[in-house]
């Protein structure tokens, strides 16, 4: 029969120290294969395999494109590119940012319910907002295993507790904790259940759309397929977002590929508005200094009602770019609330 054979580890801000307690507490003949995301930024080479290597008697490696997956092995997802793992290997594409981030959590918590079903443990850790919220939620839907660092532990707990909020989760654990629970899960044997064959069909459409497998066509019409048309735009590319409903949660695609949990939306939204409004700032406060050498030059001439005119100008601009400043540097939340 089948083992637990399969762990896939997300976390973003403060998960580092959490991943290095949980490798360090496991054996160097691990049953299992372990892939990890962590958020990370683009155009750095990612050092997370040399820690990983020093604090585990377990070998830790970049995954790389078409890499075969052995047992006893941890796997890391490059920087700036998204790891799906398939039927015994692995795949690093370049695809659309889910949840503004390329490697996401999501991705690869997908692809893993998709192509092992109950074989797989999914562990969240520490990190902001929600992604890996809806990875274990398709873990959980394939049979697989649930897992969350505490947040009362996790240094910062948004993401393990959107998770707990929002899906079913077996485990709520300290990090001392969740390496002995996947020493016994991966010892395991399992018998796959049946009633998924629905769920693993829509989430095996969101691995193809991230992957770029699909036609232009096919793709708006696996998206239109998920859910229904929203209100919103996607931040990244300005399309029409769709809104997935998984349970309670909230998800939205656009027919190109990017993808945004509620808050992570909402997150990106406010990234565009203050962009647009340094962006007004600017404007406005060029048009002061136009409309000032204007009325400079308007006075040299000896027009002094056009000078008024521009000095008039120049006054209305600046109160305006004042009020922008002024919502620029005031706190996040209250700026939102007087733009609104």
């Amino acid at each position: 029969m089948p083992t637990r054979d399969v762990i896939v580890i997300g976390g973003s801000a403060g998960a580092l120290e959490a991943l290095r307690t949980i490798v360090s507490g496991l054996p160097h003949d691990l049953p299992a294969s372990i892939f990890v995301v962590i958020h990370s930024a683009p155009g750095r080479e990612s050092k997370l395999p040399d820690i990983l290597s020093r604090a585990s008697p377990l070998s830790a490696t970049l995954a790389t494109d078409k890499l075969l997956i052995e047992s006893g092995r941890i796997y890391v997802a490059p920087s700036d590119l998204h790891l799906i793992i398939e039927n015994r290997h692995m795949a690093t594409v370049h695809g659309p940012k889910e949840n503004r981030s390329r490697p996401a959590i999501d991705p690869l918590f997908r692809s893993a319910a998709v192509n092992y079903g109950p074989r797989v443990i999914g562990v969240l850790l520490s990190g902001s907002l929600d992604d890996g919220t809806a990875g274990l939620s398709a873990i959980k839907k394939s049979g697989g295993i649930t897992i969350v660092q505490d947040p009362a532990e996790a240094l910062y707990p948004t993401m393990p507790r959107s998770a707990i909020m929002n899906t079913s989760i077996d485990h709520v654990l300290t990090t001392d904790e969740i390496a002995p629970l996947l020493r016994n899960l991966t010892k395991q044997e399992i018998v796959a259940k049946g009633g998924v064959s629905g769920v693993k069909e829509d989430l095996k459409t969101e691995v193809e759309i991230l992957g770029q497998e699909l036609e232009s066509e096919e793709m708006i019409e696996s998206v239109e397929r998920l859910g229904r048309l929203s209100m919103f735009t996607c931040p990244e590319c300005s399309g029409t977002l769709w809104e997935l409903k998984d349970g309670e949660l909230l998800r939205y695609r656009c027919h190109v590929g990017h993808a945004f949990s509620i808050e992570s939306l909402d997150a990106a939204q406010s990234e565009k508005l203050e962009g647009a409004l340094w962006s007004a700032l600017r404007a406005l406060e060029e048009r002061v200094a136009m409309a000032r050498r204007l009325a400079k030059q308007a006075r040299e001439r000896k027009s002094d009602f056009a000078a008024r005119q521009f000095d008039a100008r120049a006054e209305e601009a600046n109160q305006h770019a004042e009020n922008i400043r002024q919502m620029l540097l005031a706190d996040p939340d209250k700026m939102l609330t007087r733009v609104g």
